[in-house]
């Protein structure tokens, strides 16, 4: 693709974004950027929930990852629909009966301080490394398609990425996210269609019955694995789907931020109602446009790219028409920006409520003027992770997201949980040592368990274990 068209293509994005920014953070008060003044249609945040779900990681990798382990993610997401009924009817009834702005305040009420900063320690580690790992990802398209051509480093593409994004978030905060999200989940799902309709124009696949027969076609489309050793055993993976969804969306400040905006409890539910039916069918279009992508490569002599995450992006920019080029920066910009502001914007609410103690501590005018610069903070965190995660990983991202997510997560499961089903007290100065100790623990059981489990191995199911472990550990040391 050539470089200036792509210019022009996200420049238009951005000034589209500010004018977003400008609209909704006319009139602020002081808690807008927290808790956008509890106003935000239900529907809205649904609908934008799904860009910030999915991410450029899902955008990139899962097409790709087809290649590698089939239909087998889809597993993943039907599990996914068991985790947002427990949040529906478990976890946001607690939070809007409590009236929170940190959904970590819970663990204060219910165990005690050391408890509480122990979750939002968790929260703010886990979001800052997977967030930064999703914004890696996109940074790495926009530098192959833009930023090389006119010899900019990596670093300065990464810095010009989380700048823009600091730039419409500072001042509106959650506010402007639940708008700016609505707009980038509409791109990015029109970009999945789009591409979808012309790679099967391409292959002669025009009709929905012919769509749907090559897929079942391929051997690739295969959905469930029995296979009980295997890392994509459905029962791990539909598992595996259910707590992640519950850690990663209902025990997460970031996505439930979104949630407390809306304007009731009935609101919030049916607002994840919805959002669960609509992000099922949206994967399922990720997964066939990524066999597409296969066979379009297949049928046209294409020599893969070695690494997965870069089918999409080297067919999109290199091997499409222009349009569909376009397209795919329109998708990949919007993916990646969705996911990155609500995260920056969660990631400065819990560190100004759940360290700083932000409204206890501070007088009005100061409140601001601390929370801008725990903003710009995260903003400066987040470039530095990624530049980190660049020269470290070699594997598909995806698989990195949730494996950090099976390790941060651990704990938050166990706290909740014991918290939620259980009546007992625990020793509160503990719970930080726990908390490192069961995530070790859980690696150390991970890396030995072929030796020790007759040949099982983990899979994204190392959640569970760490959950488990943590839990128990909070049972030894209960308060008799």
């Amino acid at each position: 693709m050539d470089s200036n068209l792509v210019l022009i293509v996200i420049t238009s994005y951005f000034v589209l974004l500010f004018l977003i920014s400008w609209f909704t953070s006319r009139n602020v008060s002081k808690d807008t950027f927290f808790t956008g003044d509890r106003q935000s249609p239900w529907f809205l945040v649904a609908f934008g929930m799904i860009g910030a779900s999915l991410s450029g990681v899902t955008f990139i990798s899962v097409p790709g990852e087809v290649g590698n382990t089939n239909f087998y993610y889809f597993q993943v997401v039907l599990g996914y629909t068991l985790g947002y009924f427990v949040i529906a009817k478990v976890l946001l009834p607690l939070y809007y009966k409590l009236n929170l702005v940190s959904i970590y305040a819970y663990l204060e009420s219910r165990f005690g301080f050391w408890s509480y900063k122990t979750g939002a320690f968790f929260f703010i580690l886990s979001r800052t490394l997977g967030s930064s790992i999703r914004v890696f990802l996109v940074a790495g398209v926009l530098q192959l398609i833009l930023f090389d051509n006119w010899g900019i480093p990596f670093w300065v593409s990464v810095l010009i990425t989380v700048s823009l994004i600091w730039v419409y978030t500072h001042k509106g905060g959650i506010k402007t996210v639940v708008w700016t999200d609505t707009l980038q989940t509409f791109f990015m799902l029109s970009a999945v269609g789009i591409s979808i309709y012309l790679v099967g124009k391409d292959l002669g696949i025009l009709k929905i019955s012919e769509f749907i027969g090559t897929i079942a076609a391929d051997s690739r489309s295969e959905i469930f694995n029995w296979d009980w050793k295997s890392g994509t055993n459905f029962f791990k993976q539909f598992a595996s789907g259910a707590f992640i969804t519950i850690v990663m969306t209902g025990l997460d400040q970031d996505m439930m931020q979104k949630n407390l905006t809306c304007r009731n409890l009935g609101d919030a539910q049916k607002n994840m109602f919805w959002f669960t039916i609509i992000l099922v069918f949206v994967n399922l279009m990720f997964l066939s446009l990524g066999l597409l992508l296969y066979l379009y490569a297949e049928t046209n002599g294409i020599a893969l790219p070695v690494r997965s995450d870069d089918l999409y992006p080297f067919l999109a920019t290199q091997q499409f028409t222009a349009f569909a080029g376009i397209v795919f920066v329109l998708g990949i910009t919007a993916a990646a920006y969705s996911s990155a502001d609500s995260t920056l914007t969660a990631l400065t609410t819990s560190f100004c409520y759940d360290f700083l103690e932000i409204e206890k501590r501070y007088e009005v005018d100061r409140q601001i003027t601390v929370r801008k610069q725990v903003h710009i903070s995260f903003t400066l965190l987040m470039f530095v992770v990624i530049l980190v995660f660049r020269w470290l990983n070699d594997q598909s991202v995806i698989n990195a997201v949730f494996i950090i997510a099976g390790y941060t997560y651990g704990p938050l499961l166990g706290l909740y949980s014991f918290g939620l089903f259980t009546k007992w007290q625990v020793k509160d100065k503990l719970v930080p040592y726990l908390a490192v100790a069961a995530p070790v623990l859980a690696f150390i059981i991970s890396q030995n368990s072929e030796k020790l489990l007759w040949g099982y191995k983990f899979g994204f199911e190392i959640l569970i274990l760490n959950g488990l472990l943590m839990f128990t550990g909070l049972y030894l040391l209960r308060k008799r």
